[in-house]
């Protein structure tokens, strides 16, 4: 019986020094550049960052979920999901290692799906940290669901001409190539309508009509767009998995970026137990230390319980994924995982943040910012609610309806199965009586 939960020691003694180098070196970057993550590097912030994309390059770690012909190691999801509890500590990290999303899920596609052309000029250079990209998905009416889509791609000729509104299309100011699901048959239903367009990020006709920040951010700045692509014209060629293809081409990118996302989750939410303990050991009310109090106990206890769940649960679907070699299989595990992420950093956040007092809900702690991020996780790729839904009627597949009125568990018929198995020992009781 194969049953493990021990880590490889080679791989562990890398995990160690990717925890050391995160929390000494990656992490005050947040501090000093806390929203320039998505910015091409200038020659100040290039001195700082190129030595330590390096030192990663050097352990082995740059990448890790690509194939050594792309530059990474090829590491199954679980081995990325340790690294990534690492890295979802620092929002700086996933830069730093090479694997920050959105541009990881659009390097699969491009890996899966780009021409050799475009490889050269936009897989590589993404890899390497040089460039950034966009999924451009979702719309101002529909939300995530393709169903409304309206964002309309039609071939003229060698070209295609794209027309339609998207929103909330991440880090679309700074990218340099766009990734737009639009649909090309509406006559065919959704999932065989729709097709995925590699957009240069210079291409005319491309109108971000605004930025839209995060709570906290001011208005008018963030760097999630609302875009106008206006007779928007590409050669054939940005077609990305062939027409009516969308689906195929998306699950190649959103099944991993949804357990990369619960991955580094752990790491953040693990941070703010961290911090929540150090605060119940520090500081004393009514005579003895928070850690004394029953209630801070019982908040502590709550956690550790709900996170080492949660841990539990993606590391689990992470080792399905790596065995059954199919998003498809685990979809009702993904979908899961996503259903409690959110919650799971809420909660943690909230009692560490209760824990500090004033000085929790202020801007010198990152709580708010980490309840924030919960609400966010909510609604990226995919919203809760939805995810229940396929949750339940993946479960569903696996039972059958009772067969008449009564439940298959209704004691009374099931009392009267037990007494016709076992007549003869109750008649001989009945006959020593």
């Amino acid at each position: 019986m194969a049953w493990d939960f021990e880590t490889d020691p080679d791989y562990q003694r890398k995990l160690d020094w990717a925890d050391a180098f995160v929390r000494e070196e990656v992490e005050p970057l947040d501090l000093i550049w806390p929203d320039l993550q998505f910015v091409p590097l200038d020659q100040t912030r290039r001195k700082a960052i190129d030595p330590l994309k390096e030192r990663v390059r050097e352990q082995g770690l740059w990448a890790t979920h690509l194939g050594p012909d792309l530059g990474g190691q090829g590491y199954g999801q679980l081995k990325l999901a340790l690294l990534n509890e690492i890295l979802g500590r620092s929002s700086w990290a996933p830069i730093v290692f090479g694997c920050q999303a959105p541009d990881t899920g659009n390097a699969e596609i491009l890996a899966h799906f780009g021409s050799a052309e475009q490889k050269q000029r936009y897989l590589r250079p993404l890899l390497d940290g040089e460039i950034f990209s966009c999924f451009s998905m979702t719309e101002p009416q529909g939300g995530a669901d393709p169903a409304q889509f309206e964002t309309r791609a039609v071939r003229e000729g060698n070209d295609w001409v794209i027309n339609g509104w998207k929103f909330f299309s991440s880090n679309a100011r700074t990218a340099s190539f766009l990734i737009v699901m639009a649909v090309t048959d509406p006559d065919v239903g959704v999932h065989r309508g729709m097709s995925m367009f590699l957009v240069p990020g210079d291409t005319p006709g491309i109108r971000i009509e605004r930025d839209v920040g995060l709570y906290g951010e001011p208005l008018g700045e963030g760097s999630h767009a609302l875009i106008h692509y206006d007779n928007v014209r590409i050669p054939a060629e940005s077609l990305l998995g062939g027409e009516g293809q969308a689906f195929a081409v998306a699950q190649v990118r959103l099944g991993g970026g949804r357990i990369h996302h619960a991955m580094r989750t752990i790491g953040l939410a693990g941070k703010a137990l961290d911090m929540m303990c150090e605060r119940a050991l520090s500081r004393k009310t009514a005579g003895e230390r928070l850690a004394d109090k029953q209630f801070v106990q019982g908040y502590i206890a709550d956690s550790y319980a709900q996170l080492t769940q949660f841990r539990l649960l993606v590391l689990h679907t992470a080792w399905k994924i790596d065995k059954l070699n199919d998003y498809r299989k685990v979809r009702k595990d993904i979908a899961a995982v996503k259903v409690v992420m959110p919650t799971v950093l809420h909660d943690i956040a909230w009692r560490a943040m209760q824990v500090h007092g004033a000085l929790g809900v202020s801007n010198e702690m990152p709580f708010m910012t980490m309840i924030h991020g919960a609400g966010v996780m909510g609604l990226a790729d995919g919203p809760t609610e939805v995810h229940k839904g396929t949750v339940a009627k993946q479960v569903l597949r696996d039972y059958q309806p009772s067969e008449d009125l009564w439940p298959s568990e209704w004691i009374p018929r099931k009392r009267d199965a037990a007494r016709a198995m076992y007549s003869e020992f109750l008649e001989h009781e009945v006959g020593n009586l």
